[in-house]
């Protein structure tokens, strides 16, 4: 181009207006370049763009999600929790009802075996009693016949006769401590 300047000689360039060839061959390559970018370029970065803007609405949406998954596991967490604490003060109070029950059957286990061994003392001492009476009256009859045989002078050997005095007076010491 600055060879046909060169050659014209006379024609003087204005630096300010472009030559005609120039803009052609800018328009062209202008014309091309959008071509290219709109047909390769814009169209790949609207897809990365809408690969970002999905990425980011689905992590949002998971996230979304899965809050209102925590939030429903937090509530079945607090219902099981709640029904367990139930579930506890019930057993509690059962344990409770039985230890009271199990102290109550050992009570009256312990009464009945008391007033049982209370009742066999009575009947063992009775038992004892009415021996020991037994025994005393036979002892106390012979010696108090043998005391009467010795002050009287003869002898009361005859059981028969021994065995009336003899309870006569017992009957009589026994009438006379009753009063």
């Amino acid at each position: 181009m600055f060879f046909l300047a060169a050659e014209g000689g006379e024609t003087s360039h204005n630096p300010i207006v472009p030559v005609w060839q120039e803009l052609v061959v800018g328009g062209v390559a202008f014309a091309v370049l959008c071509f290219v970018l709109m047909k390769f370029v814009f169209p790949r970065m609207e897809q990365t763009f809408q690969a970002r803007v999905d990425a980011i609405e689905g992590g949002i949406k998971r996230a979304e999600a899965a809050q209102a998954e925590a939030n429903q596991l937090l509530e079945q967490y607090r219902a099981q929790l709640a029904e367990a604490r139930t579930d506890a003060a019930k057993i509690r109070d059962d344990a409770r009802a039985d230890a009271e029950g199990i102290r109550q059957d050992v009570l009256a286990k312990a009464r009945e075996e008391s007033d049982r061994i209370i009742a066999a003392g009575k009947e063992q001492l009775a038992a004892e009693r009415a021996t020991i009476v037994r025994e005393l009256r036979t002892e106390v009859g012979t010696i108090a016949v043998d005391l009467a045989s010795k002050i009287v002078g003869e002898s009361l050997a005859d059981e028969a006769r021994r065995k009336g005095t003899v309870d006569r007076f017992l009957s009589n010491l026994e009438s006379t401590g009753a009063r």
